[in-house]
């Protein structure tokens, strides 16, 4: 990737973290930690890898994108609204009666959204068996999910890890935010789920461990995981919960709250001064 779309990337992900903080304080609610450390992921996916038409939302051979970890809905509706699949404007009203824009990701209300989540574990199913329609259709599209390290805890993950590996689903990339922190404190003293590229290779899937800020690093993996050898690809990405806002980095209490009046200001004035130096 040259300097220049990287920076440009860069400046997008900024602004998809802004809408984030942006929907959350005026929903009075949501899940931002988890939300930033996901925007790079989410920034590249939509803008540089994935074929969609923000046009024609159920365009059927598009790409597809689970969010497994459905509670950082608040990322996926910036990054969708950025994309244009509906106006910016829109991501205030998150969470509120009528929107479109609910808690978690619905494919009848929001434009873009291709499927349903909410219940960790699930998503990864849902989006295993979109791949399997596809191989089995003949088409040549690719099925992404995004969970969450916190989330991998759920047996149903490996379920649907084991089943995807089986099926020699080569067009499914899974990639896991870790940010090593969930609602209740680190994954470690949760539930630990390390080693994680470890248990994915052990249930027959490539692994690719990179930083989930570096959009260098995505476009690599990205890359190696299409090159379909018979087997699902899992990027680990390492994160920052809350990244971005300096005072919701590597926080776990910022894994479900919104933010008061000041600190809403302060999170987009340190957002608007990082934008200013990259469109410089």
């Amino acid at each position: 990737m040259d300097s220049a779309r990287n920076k440009e990337l860069r400046a997008l992900a900024c602004r998809v973290r802004m809408g984030i903080i942006e929907g959350v304080y005026h929903a009075k609610s949501g899940h931002p930690g988890g939300s930033l450390s996901a925007a790079e992921l989410l920034t590249y996916l939509y803008f540089e890898a994935m074929r969609i038409d923000p046009a024609n939302p159920k365009w059927e051979d598009r790409d597809r994108l689970v969010l497994s970890k459905g509670h950082v809905a608040p990322a996926l509706y910036s990054v969708l609204a950025h994309r244009g699949f509906f106006p910016v404007e829109q991501l205030k009203t998150l969470r509120k009666n009528g929107s479109m824009l609910q808690g978690h990701p619905s494919m009848k209300l929001t434009p873009g959204v291709d499927m349903s989540t909410g219940s960790l574990g699930q998503g990864i199913s849902a989006a295993a068996g979109m791949a399997l329609g596809a191989k089995l259709a003949g088409k040549d599209l690719v099925t992404y999910a995004l969970l969450g390290d916190g989330e991998i805890e759920e047996g149903q993950v490996w379920e649907a890890a084991m089943f995807a590996a089986a099926k020699g689903l080569d067009h499914l990339i899974a990639m896991v935010d870790n940010n090593n922190l969930q609602i209740d404190g680190t994954i470690a003293e949760v539930n630990s789920p390390y080693p994680i590229p470890e248990k994915f290779e052990a249930f027959g899937w490539n692994t690719v461990s990179i930083d989930a800020a570096d959009f260098d690093q995505i476009e690599a993996a990205v890359a190696r995981a299409k090159q379909w050898n018979g087997k699902p690809t899992a990027i680990i990405a390492k994160s920052v919960k809350g990244k971005g806002v300096s005072f919701m980095e590597d926080q776990a209490a910022w894994h479900g709250t919104a933010p008061n009046e000041a600190q809403y200001g302060q999170a987009m004035e340190e957002l608007r001064e990082q934008l200013a130096l990259l469109e410089t």
